[in-house]
Formats: structure tokens, sequence, C-alpha cells
């Protein structure tokens, strides 16, 4: 009969996951050997090989666990009935609050991913487009006309594209928090996405 999993198991690959993504965000992928992995998780490098078959296997966990979170911060956003305009700021705020708490696994997701196998980025890139179309869906619910032009999506991107890269300024120990910017965030991309067709004629998709 096979041996079960060790009740530690999962909360050892959860440990492991986050030493893996401090060095990954550190020194990029391609620079963390095994050896360099298994030292920063506190373990032997043959005992990490029991958890983890190499480091894609590991790359790929930190990537889809971390947007398995975005995407249960969405299901809950969803799950409370908020009008319109508070559905995007919960949106909006709860993102921030989760890249401020997880500004490794972030790191990672921007600038490691591209390593992965095939499949296992077509994965990703699956759960990342469900994260991009929840956000694109909020946003048709404040100005309907983005989606007869078929710009829904490209406005979604826009707003990552605000809020993906604060990692590269926002500092730990500065004046301001992530949560404090999110209403920053919300009021300038409301502020110009209301009636954005009605101003905007010429835009054509």
């Amino acid at each position: 009969m096979a041996r079960g999993k060790a009740p530690t198991f999962e909360l050892q690959r959860a440990t492991i996951l986050g030493a893996a993504a401090a060095l990954f965000a550190q020194k990029g992928f391609h620079n963390a050997s095994m050896s360099a992995l298994a030292e920063a998780c506190g373990v032997s490098k043959p005992l990490l090989y029991h958890y983890y078959r190499d480091k894609e296997h590991i790359l790929f966990d930190i990537a889809d666990s971390y947007i398995d979170r975005l995407l249960a911060i969405i299901d809950g956003v969803a799950a409370r009935g908020l009008d319109d305009d508070a559905h995007f700021s919960e949106l909006v705020t709860r993102f921030m609050e989760e890249y401020e708490h997880a500004h490794d696994q972030h790191i990672v997701i921007v600038q490691d991913v591209k390593f992965l196998q095939q499949e296992q980025a077509a994965k990703i890139a699956e759960k990342q487009r469900r994260v991009v179309s929840a956000f694109a869906d909020a946003i048709v619910r404040i100005e309907p006309g983005l989606k007869g032009r078929k710009l829904e999506r490209p406005v979604a991107m826009i707003l990552f594209g605000m809020i993906n890269w604060t990692f590269t300024w926002m500092r730990t120990d500065g004046r301001l928090t992530f949560r404090d910017m999110a209403p920053v965030v919300t009021g300038i991309f409301l502020n110009g996405v209301k009636g954005f067709i009605e101003q905007s004629g010429r835009v054509t998709a």
C-alpha cells in the first residue's frame, strides 16, 4: 500500500513556495539553483526534491496559487452584490491589498512566468484571462458603451498597467500604503471612464 502524505506536507509546500518566491524575486528564476532554493527554504536538497521535481514545478505552483488567490478575491467581491461603482472600487482595493502582501509572488508573475513550459504557461494564461475578464465586466458595468466598441478588455489592461507596476515605486516603509493608493487609482480611473464613449466619438475599434 502506498504511503499517504504527511499532515504537514501541504504546509511545508507552502513554506517552500514562499521562500522560493522571495529568491526568484530577488535573483530571477534562472539565477536561482535548486541548491540555493533548498538553502533558502531551510531544507536539504534531497528533501526539496521530495516536494518538487524541479524549479519549473515550483515556479508554476507559485504563479498558480497566487492567481487562485486573485480569483478568490474576485469571487468574494462578486458575492457581496455591490453597486457598480462600489464593486469596481472594492476590486481595486482588494487587489492592491493583495499586491502589498504578496510582493514576491507578484514580481514572479511579472518577470518569470515566461520561463514556464508551454502547457504550464497556457494554464496560467487562461487564469490570467479570467482575471482580466472580471475587471473588464466590472468596467462595462460603469461604462456600457465600451462593450459595443470592443474596448472593455483594452481598458482593463490600461487599469492593470496602472496597478501592476506599483511594486517598482511603492516603498514598504513609505508614507502611503497600497490601500491608501487604491482610492486614488479608482478615482482617476472612474473619472476617466465614465462618459468616455460619449465624449470621444472618434475612438473606433
